[in-house]
């Protein structure tokens, strides 16, 4: 007998059916829920804050030629780029190791999204390019609260997909660049390239690409300083993801894989780097401009956070050039300066002519005028008891030294006493034409030495200040070069120009008799010819031609200026003598050519600022004068060779030494009394530049002229400046004549008659300046 079929069963199926759509349609709930829940607990971002979003941008410092010097910031060194600036092997390594499908998705990787939920992450991680964007800009580092973190996620991918319909691809690969923090000060790409590799973005090589690229998985811990190994291992990787995407190929891989990191690290701080002290200058220089011009909307622009573009009349290759040379010289001087004040040469060194009581004296004087000092007494509300107590008190501290930084412990007074004993420098170089400022050296490292010499600074300026007197007896007596004056002693009495009592300066050499053409007596710095002159025109004309030629100082009208006496500052004493090379125009200075803000809408624009000074013969006449200072006179080693057949370490010590220029310069050294400054004013007819060199107090100084003169002290910075700025034909520094004006009536060509008393390189340096005054 036949069985009955038995039904079929399909209560467990449609069961099955409903729980799997139930749980389908569950899922689908909990993510609108999820999605909601993250909007409604929780601000999002609109339009407009995804179209601008609050990032810090950094104050950026531009060279005349195109490079950052420099940045203000406070936390966020960062300075954008744009995507035309990235090389195409950046943005292949970031896909290639972040975000393989970028093209392709917009905003989320689904594909990689389930990855990561079926092997809970094991599989890597499922962030694209836009999410790590969206965490960047928006919230930071991710919450380690699960639930919290599963909000950010999602609010993650509810601001890749936005941000995916606000952007192109291309500039949410250029912003993820920007906002990224690769450490060490390094924010944003172009702050990368620059601080380890000292490049611009689009000067990146393969390697370097691939090292930043892999510091992105964690800058902290991939940090090529602290952790190089673990750097090459990580870009080796990203060259790995590269070469498995097709962007390279294998035999390129292996290749890069075997080369170090090749860092050439350069921090970008405010007290490291290139142009220090003219940045100083230029922070105060901004923060004026911003006071007094305000935004449309009424609020102040910010300085460290604003993104402005400061563009500046600095070259960076004059700047560097400028910055060579004076750490050349310096360090060879200093170590003379040493060597001739050890314990058994000089028991009170670094100082001379003082006792031990003007010492103290001194110190104390110091000490209470110390920043130190400041601090303890007025923000720290310290009594004087306490305070002269810590400057006795032994301390941990890194000292300055030539030989690189010192870590010591040592008492603040005596550290105090330690740093009274080096020389410092001050130069500056300007074009004359245009008042550009080309480079700004304000001493020798600003880390440890803030004061600028360039244009806080002032000193007293020697036999440079000469050729102001000479211009204004030019200007008004139409005198010329090859007149001449008796070399005799020579006394403005008492009562006259405002002298108390009678003035009668000495030569340098005590030597007097015969005649010397002005040009003679400028180029060997006679002080009886500059006090004949003076008497013939008066202080009051000479301070006036002083001030037209751009001196700001206030100068007391007596005769003895005409040797120097004032004190000026580098900057001043380079416009001035600016005017001469200019044909009589004074030009500004000018260290801002214009400003912009992050959008590149200019904010400000120079105008120059000109005033006619001198006739052009005069000018003219005066620079010929000064020419004679490096054909016959203290100038003169300029050319010439032979002082080291009398003294064997001469090259040793003045750095440079020969230069053997042949081309026409018009120059002026300058000594003070004890040897306590040291000038050089050197110009070619597109470039002036001035060189000072002391110690912070004029006690502090060469126990003789040998090399306690301007032309042994500041000249030789001058001329190793001068030989790189020629190598460089880039810079097209002149080797041209001045340029004669087409009517020239006062007679300028003395040849035959500036015979007397030359300087002669061929003979034996003495123990005489070149130009001391008295």
């Amino acid at each position: 007998m036949a069985k009955k079929k038995e039904p079929v069963k399909t209560s467990s199926y449609a069961s099955y059916l409903r729980w799997f759509w139930g749980l389908f349609l569950l899922g689908i709930l909990a993510v609108v829920l999820l999605f909601l829940s993250a909007s409604l607990f929780g601000d999002l971002p609109d339009h407009t804050i995804l179209e601008n979003p609050k990032t810090n941008l950094a104050t950026e410092i531009i060279s005349s030629d195109g490079k950052t010097l420099g940045k203000f910031y406070f936390n966020d060194n960062r300075t954008p780029v744009d995507y035309e600036d990235l090389p195409q092997h950046l943005v292949d390594a970031l896909i290639a190791t972040e975000d393989a499908r970028f093209h392709q998705h917009s905003g989320i990787d689904g594909r990689g999204t389930l990855r990561a939920i079926v092997k809970l992450g094991a599989g890597g991680g499922a962030s694209t390019i836009s999410q790590q964007l969206a965490k960047q800009l928006f919230h930071g580092e991710g919450s380690k609260n699960i639930v919290e973190r599963m909000f950010q996620k999602v609010k993650e991918w509810i601001i890749a997909i936005r941000l995916e319909r606000q952007y192109t691809k291309e500039e949410i690969i250029t912003q993820y660049f920007n906002i990224y923090d690769f450490g060490n000060n390094a924010d944003g790409i172009k702050s990368a390239a620059s601080i380890y590799f000292g490049k611009q973005p689009k000067d990146l090589d393969l390697k370097e690409s691939a090292m930043l690229v892999g510091m992105f998985k964690n800058s902290s811990l991939y940090n090529p300083r602290r952790n190089p190994e673990g750097v090459q291992n990580r870009r080796n990787v990203v060259l790995a993801q590269m070469q498995k995407y097709g962007y390279i190929t294998e035999r390129t891989k292996d290749s890069v894989q075997q080369l170090d990191l090749s860092l050439n690290y350069t921090p970008e701080s405010h007290r490291e780097g290139i142009a220090t002290y003219f940045r100083e200058y230029l922070k105060k220089f901004m923060k004026d401009w911003i006071e007094k011009n305000p935004k449309a909307d009424g609020t102040k622009y910010k300085l460290y956070s604003d993104g402005l573009k400061v563009y500046t009349t600095i070259d960076s290759r004059m700047q560097q050039y400028a910055e060579d040379a004076v750490q050349q010289h310096m360090k060879r001087l200093q170590a003379e300066f040493d060597h001739q004040n050890t314990p058994d040469r000089n028991p009170t060194a670094p100082f001379l002519g003082l006792d031990e009581a003007e010492i103290d004296a001194l110190m104390k004087r110091s000490m209470r005028q110390s920043e130190r000092w400041r601090k303890m007494k007025y923000d720290l509300k310290k009594s004087n008891e306490e305070i002269i107590a810590s400057f006795n008190t032994p301390t941990e501290m890194t000292i300055f030294s030539w030989k690189g930084e010192i870590d010591t412990i040592m008492k603040p007074m005596d550290s105090m006493r330690y740093y009274k004993k080096f020389l410092h420098p001050g130069m500056m170089s300007m074009d004359p034409e245009t008042g550009h400022v080309k480079a700004w050296v304000g001493g020798m490292n600003y880390k440890h030495f803030q004061y600028d010499h360039v244009k806080q600074g002032k000193r007293q300026v020697g036999s440079t200040f000469k050729p102001f007197v000479y211009a204004t007896a030019i200007d008004q007596l139409h005198l010329s070069p090859c007149d001449e004056l008796p070399d005799i002693p020579y006394c403005i009495e008492k009562g006259k120009w405002g002298n108390i009592e009678d003035w009668c300066p000495e030569n340098s050499n005590l030597q007097y008799g015969g005649t010397r053409t002005l040009k003679n007596g400028l180029a060997n710095s006679v002080n009886t010819i500059t006090a004949n002159l003076m008497d013939k025109v008066g202080p009051a004309h000479v301070i006036e031609m002083a001030h037209k030629l751009g001196v700001s100082t206030e100068i007391p009208e007596v005769p003895s200026i005409g040797l120097g006496t004032v004190d000026l500052s580098v900057f001043e004493m380079v416009a001035a003598y600016a005017t001469f090379a200019n044909k009589g125009v004074y030009t500004e200075p000018v260290m801002v050519t214009s400003i912009e803000d992050k959008n590149n809408t200019i904010l400000y624009q120079f105008t120059p600022d000109t005033k006619d000074v001198l006739s052009e013969e005069v000018a003219y006449v005066t620079v010929k004068l000064l020419e004679g200072v490096t054909e016959g006179g203290s100038g003169t080693r300029l050319r010439t060779q032979g002082y080291e057949k009398w003294r064997p370490d001469y090259r040793e010590i003045i750095t440079g030494y020969p230069y053997e220029f042949k081309n026409p310069i018009a120059g002026k050294t300058g000594t003070t009394q004890n040897q306590s400054d040291g000038w050089f004013m050197g110009m070619v007819p597109n470039l002036v530049t001035g060189v000072w060199v002391g110690a912070e107090d004029r006690a502090a100084h060469f126990k003789t002229i040998t090399y306690g003169q301007g032309a042994a002290m500041a000249l030789p910075i001058w001329g190793v400046y001068m030989k790189s700025c020629y190598a460089d034909k880039d810079l097209n520094i002149s080797k041209e004549e001045f340029i004669a004006p087409e009517e020239l009536t006062i007679r300028v060509d003395c040849s035959g008659e500036d015979t007397e008393a030359q300087a002669d390189e061929e003979t034996p340096i003495q123990d005489v300046p070149d130009d001391l005054d008295f």
